[in-house]
C-alpha cells in the first residue's frame, strides 16, 4: 500500500509533537512548576478540548459499565506516569529522558510476552532485548556514577512500564471503545484528582511567559491536538503504521534538548540512542508464528505459493485502540 501525502503530514507532524513534551515539562520544571500544578494543567487543557469533541459525537455514553476498567487504564497511563516523568526531569535531561522512554516497545514485548501474548522470542527479539537494555545502562551508569541518584533513573523507568502496560489494557479490556472518548474522560478523571493537589501548591506568583507557554503547549499540543491527529493518523495508514513514529520522536527529544536548551550531545548518548532504537526495532519485528496452509481438498492441484498473511498490519478496531496510546509521552 501506498502512503498518501496526508498520510507523512500527519506522520511528521505526530513526529515532532510527541517529541516535544520532554522540553515543554523541562522549561515548566525549571521555571518552579510544581509536579501537580504540570500535569492538572496538562490534563484540565487537553480533556476542555476533547471532551465537547467526544459529547459531540457521542462517545462518552457509550463508556458506561466500564469505568473500572478505564479508571486503571486512566490511573497506568495518564495519572501515575505523567506525576513521574514530570518529577523524574527535575534531575535528568529531556533529551536522557527520551531516550530512556524510548525502551517502551521493549517492554511492551517482554510484557505482552509474560502474559500469555502469541509472541515468540526470536533471536531477532532476543537480540534487540540485549540492545535496548545495553543502551539505557549506558545511559544510566554515568549519572549514577556522578551521584545523581537513582530514583531518577527508576522514575522514567516506571513511566516507559506504565506506556507499556496501558495498550495491554486498552487492547484486551476496553478495545471495542471509541478512542477518542476514552482519552477525553481519562484526561478529564485525571484533571479531578489532581484539581486538591494543584490547588495546594498552586505557585505564589506569576509563572513567567516561558512556563505558561510551555503549560499552554502541552495541554493544547501534546495533549489535545496530538490525540486528534494521531487518531487521523491511524484512521489514514492503519495501527501498524502509526506505529513508526515511535522511533522517531527520541530523536526530537534530543535534537530539541540540544538545541533549545543546550544540553550535551555525547558519544555515550549518540551510542544509546542507537541502541535502544536499533533494539525497539528488532523487538517489535513480527514474531507471530506463520499460519499453516489449509490442506487443499479440491481435485485440481494448485501451485502457486500461498499468502504470508504474519506480516499484514492488524486493522482491528482493538489493535487501533492499543496503538493509539499517549506513548511514548503521549502524552506520549
Amino acid at each position: 500500500m501506498q502512503v498518501s501525502r496526508r498520510g507523512w503530514v500527519l506522520f511528521g507532524l505526530m513526529s515532532v509533537i510527541w517529541g516535544v513534551p520532554y522540553l515543554l515539562i523541562k522549561v515548566a520544571d525549571d521555571g518552579g512548576v510544581s509536579v501537580p500544578v504540570l500535569v492538572f494543567a496538562r490534563v484540565a487543557i487537553g480533556s476542555a478540548v476533547l471532551l465537547p469533541l467526544a459529547i459531540r459525537r457521542g462517545q462518552i455514553r457509550v463508556l458506561a459499565g466500564r469505568w473500572r476498567w478505564l479508571a486503571v487504564f486512566a490511573v497506568v497511563e495518564i495519572m501515575l506516569p505523567w506525576a513521574l516523568l514530570s518529577d523524574a526531569e527535575r534531575h535528568l535531561s529531556s533529551s536522557l529522558t527520551g531516550l530512556l522512554i524510548a525502551v517502551v516497545p521493549i517492554i511492551g514485548l517482554v510484557l505482552a510476552r509474560l502474559t500469555g501474548g502469541p509472541e515468540r522470542l526470536t533471536a531477532a527479539r532476543w537480540a534487540g532485548l540485549l540492545a535496548g537494555l545495553g543502551g539505557v545502562a549506558l545511559l544510566a551508569g554515568p549519572h549514577l556514577e556522578g551521584g545523581g541518584g537513582a530514583w531518577p533513573i527508576a522514575e522514567v523507568m516506571l513511566v516507559a512500564l506504565c506506556y507499556a502496560t496501558g495498550p495491554l489494557i486498552a487492547n484486551r479490556k476496553l478495545g471495542d471503545l471509541p478512542g477518542l472518548g476514552m482519552t477525553a474522560v481519562c484526561l478529564a478523571a485525571t484533571a479531578l484528582v489532581y484539581a486538591v493537589p494543584a490547588a495546594l501548591t498552586w505557585p505564589s506568583r506569576m509563572p513567567s511567559a516561558a512556563v505558561l507557554g510551555s503549560l499552554a503547549g502541552l495541554g493544547v499540543l501534546c495533549t489535545a491536538l496530538a490525540f486528534v491527529l494521531f487518531f487521523q493518523l491511524i484512521a489514514e495508514v492503519g495501527p501498524a503504521r502509526a506505529t513508526v513514529i515511535t522511533y522517531v520522536n527520541p530523536a526530537v527529544a534530543v535534537a530539541l534538548g540540544v538545541a533549545v536548551l543546550g544540553e550535551p550531545l555525547t558519544p555515550a548518548i549518540v551510542a544509546a540512542f542507537v541502541l535502544i532504537l536499533s533494539g525497539s526495532v528488532l523487538a517489535t519485528r513480527s514474531g507471530l508464528p506463520r499460519p499453516q496452509p489449509a490442506p487443499d481438498l479440491s481435485p485440481a492441484l494448485d501451485l502457486s505459493p500461498a499468502p504470508d498473511l504474519s506480516l499484514a498490519p492488524d486493522l482491528s478496531p482493538a489493535a487501533a485502540l492499543a496503538d493509539a496510546r499517549p506513548q511514548p509521552d503521549p502524552g506520549s
